[in-house]
């Protein structure tokens, strides 16, 4: 029974991992031919159709680093309440209910509501920090819900003897508890960043532009975007060479692998300084 166990475990792997394997050296096959030097750092011309990427690559940092700013530090701070402070009782599960079905919400719904609430109420137009902001609000329930975990996977007992040893609860949970998270913390931030440099229908109504003849400057400009980018070329630009649109994915996919592994550096170092 224990082979038979072991064989649909690998069974079910495999059938998970391959497509996503295939998929991707696919988009490599199609792709590769278009990356170069000039694809990178180069303004798109004639329609699209020519010249790189680089406005899409720069705009897809922006955002992603402005959905850290606002992201990052509410939700880390949010998991810390959740966890250390709040009381267990009916409104705390109520909140983190609400949590985790915020985060099953469609994208396109807080595209709109980014839309109504930041680029219309607020009057920042369809801009960076617009982008940003709803982001933002779509990504904090998956470091919300990530971070909590992590911190309430601590053992109870290093709280315990720290606060014995005089430390206050805020000396243990920034000197212990924290640092003994940080590899669980990264991965929900990782994860709810990945989410938001992926995505297509929230700028959509938010940041992203057909295209721009220059970088932002400020905030309040809009900026080109790699998912956008790739929407536009692949439906809405007639005879586009299909190099141009497969190179748009690999960069967007290395993209994601980039933030995989400064994530998996920062926690193997984590986990090296762990103390269980």
């Amino acid at each position: 029974m224990q082979r038979i166990g072991f064989g649909l475990l690998l069974a079910t792997t495999l059938v998970t991992i391959i497509p996503i394997i295939t998929i991707i050296f696919y988009i490599f096959y199609k792709g590769v031919s278009a990356i170069s030097w000039e694809f990178l750092t180069t303004f798109p011309t004639n329609g699209m159709k020519e010249g790189g990427i680089y406005p899409a690559i720069v705009g897809t940092i922006l955002l992603t680093f402005g959905t850290a700013v606002f992201t990052v530090p509410l939700g880390i701070g949010a998991a810390i309440y959740l966890s250390e402070y709040a009381p267990d009782n009916r409104w705390t599960r109520i909140i983190r209910i609400a949590i985790i079905n915020l985060a099953g919400i469609p994208s396109i719904v807080y595209g709109l509501f980014g839309l109504g609430m930041f680029v219309i109420f607020f009057k920042m137009g369809v801009s960076i920090l617009a982008g940003s902001l709803t982001l933002s609000i779509m990504t904090l329930p998956i470091i919300i819900s990530t971070s909590e975990e992590a911190l309430r996977a601590v053992p109870q007992s290093f709280r315990v003897i720290s606060i014995s040893v005089g430390a206050t609860r805020w000396q243990t949970i920034r000197r212990i508890v924290l640092p003994q998270s940080l590899p669980g913390i990264m991965t929900g931030v990782i994860l709810g960043l990945e989410r938001a440099a992926g995505e297509t229908a929230t700028i959509l109504f938010t940041a992203a532009v057909f295209f721009l003849p220059r970088l932002p400057s400020t905030p309040l400009d809009p900026t080109m975007a790699l998912p956008y980018h790739l929407y536009v070329t692949s439906t809405q630009v007639p005879g586009m060479p299909i190099e141009i649109q497969y190179g748009t994915a690999l960069v967007l996919i290395f993209f994601m692998l980039g933030l995989n592994v400064i994530a998996s550096i920062i926690r193997s170092r984590a986990r090296a300084h762990r103390q269980w």
